[in-house]
This record gives structure tokens, C-alpha cells and sequence, in this order.
């Protein structure tokens, strides 16, 4: 099954990539874009990266509200209907978060909303954290716990909601984000038809 989602999802993020809103709104019961812009109040600082942008949503929230804004992604597909809802207006490149094309320190905060895998690579935390300023924030919006019992079987057959309870769940997700060196918390957010888990990763000193 995890094999088949994995496949499903690669195909939505890429080829079929024009269908991605559709799906996500189906999914969420048109929700989707509402829990993603729960991470706009969690954002520090001027300079921000979104890793894995998507169809560019919050690529156009992020500067309409005056932030410095760069996404980067490594779908081809991706990019160009971001660029297309983006009217050509966002900071868009191609790549893959393991190797950020960017400076140290260079960020003030990084956001990532329903990532796949590739988040909790060491790699991508480690890139992460080079490019985020002293105290910079890696905030990553990386599960939903849907109320509705119909979203439920539905999340937990597609493997995008945990089935553990959330204490359990809250340790799995920041067990990476502490191996990489960061001041790790899980925060939840109660909206409407949902409980979002939020990941806030400090980079320190050290």
C-alpha cells in the first residue's frame, strides 16, 4: 500500500500535477488551503524559503503581505503552474532541498507545508539549518488529524493523517528535527474540521 501511495503521489506532483488542487481540496473537504495558511502567523523575520512550493499558493500570500519570499522545488510541472498562479511575480527555482542553491545564514525563517519524506532527511535538515540565520525558524506544517470520522478513514487509508495518539505522534516528529541540532517544539493547531501538527525548529548556536 505505501509503495502504490508513494507512486500515486510522485504522479500528482508531477505529471498529473494539474490536478493537484482538485485533489487536495477533495481530500481536505476544501479545507486544504485554510490549513496551510496556518503557518502565515508563525513566520519570523523578512527573508523567507518554502521548500517544496507546490502550486505556488503561498508563494503569492507570502508577497502580498511583504515578505522576501524564494521557493524552491524540484517538479518541473510544479514550477510551471506556480509560475502561472503566480503571474511570473515569485522567486522560483528548481531544485532539491538536500543541496539548497543558497548562502549560509540567508534566511530568516524556512516553511514547508505537507511535505513528503524528504523533510526528514538528514540532509535537508542540515541544509536547513546552514541557511537559516542564528535563531532562525524551520517551520514545517507536516500532518493533519482530521475531526470528521469520514476524513478520518480517509487520511488514514492514504497514510497522511497518524494513526498514534498525539503524544506519540509529537515525539516521531521532532525525534529528526532534535538529531539535526535544533530546538525543536510541536505545537497543534485546532481548526475547523481539523487538528494540524506544526513543527517549530530553532536553529542555535551550537
Amino acid at each position: 500500500m505505501k509503495a502504490f501511495l508513494r507512486l500515486f503521489f510522485k504522479l500528482l506532483y508531477h505529471q498529473f500535477a494539474f490536478t493537484y488542487d482538485l485533489v487536495a481540496a477533495a481530500v481536505s473537504f476544501n479545507r486544504w488551503k485554510d490549513w496551510t495558511r496556518e503557518i502565515l502567523p508563525l513566520i519570523e523575520g523578512t527573508r523567507i524559503l518554502e521548500l517544496g512550493f507546490g502550486p505556488g499558493h503561498l508563494q503569492r500570500l507570502l508577497r502580498r503581505d511583504g515578505w522576501f519570499a524564494v521557493g524552491i522545488d524540484e517538479s518541473p510541472q510544479m514550477t510551471r503552474l506556480a509560475r502561472r498562479n503566480t503571474k511570473g511575480h515569485a522567486n522560483l527555482t528548481r531544485g532539491l532541498a538536500q543541496r539548497l542553491p543558497f548562502a549560509d545564514e540567508s534566511f530568516d525563517t524556512i516553511i514547508s507545508t505537507f511535505p513528503s519524506e524528504y523533510i526528514f532527511d538528514p540532509r535537508t535538515l542540515a541544509e536547513a539549518r546552514r541557511c537559516l540565520t542564528v535563531r532562525g525558524r524551520l517551520t514545517v506544517l507536516p500532518a493533519a488529524m482530521p475531526k470528521s470520522r469520514v476524513l478520518e478513514w480517509l487520511y488514514k487509508v492514504t497514510g497522511e493523517s497518524p494513526s498514534e495518539s498525539e503524544e506519540i505522534v509529537k515525539k516521531k516528529l521532532k525525534e529528526p528535527f532534535v538529531k539535526a541540532n535544533f530546538e525543536t517544539e510541536i505545537i497543534i493547531r485546532d481548526v475547523q474540521s481539523s487538528r494540524l501538527f506544526i513543527i517549530i525548529a530553532t536553529r542555535t548556536n551550537s
